[in-house]
């Protein structure tokens, strides 16, 4: 599964890659250029980050409840002492892609 994921996001930016990149290769004078350049790949830089923090946190979310779900459900007697750090690590996954939202925010103000 992980692995058909990862062939799926390879292609993706293959894809991009070779569609969008040669479109943003037009030549400009150079003055002008370095400035646009810059704003671009700010711009992409922000948001490849800010998607690539949300999937990457939403898996990990994903995973650590799947991970207590099925910890629960061979002892139930032990959800008390799951459910705390269970929270707490859900909230440390989602401020990683909470700081990831503050750099892109930090970029986009550059442009």
């Amino acid at each position: 599964m992980l692995r058909k994921i990862g062939i799926g996001c390879v292609s993706m930016m293959a894809t991009f890659l070779g569609t969008v990149l040669p479109a943003l290769a037009e030549a400009a004078p150079a003055a002008a250029g370095d400035a646009s350049s810059v704003k671009i790949a700010l711009s992409l830089a922000a948001g490849f980050g800010l998607s690539i923090a949300a999937f990457g946190g939403a898996l990990g979310q994903a995973r650590a409840v799947v991970a207590a779900m099925e910890g629960i459900a061979r002892n139930p007697g032990a959800r008390a002492q799951m459910f705390i750090p269970l929270i707490i690590g859900l909230a440390l996954i989602e401020s990683l892609v909470l700081y990831m939202f503050v750099v892109a925010l930090i970029l986009q103000a550059k442009v």
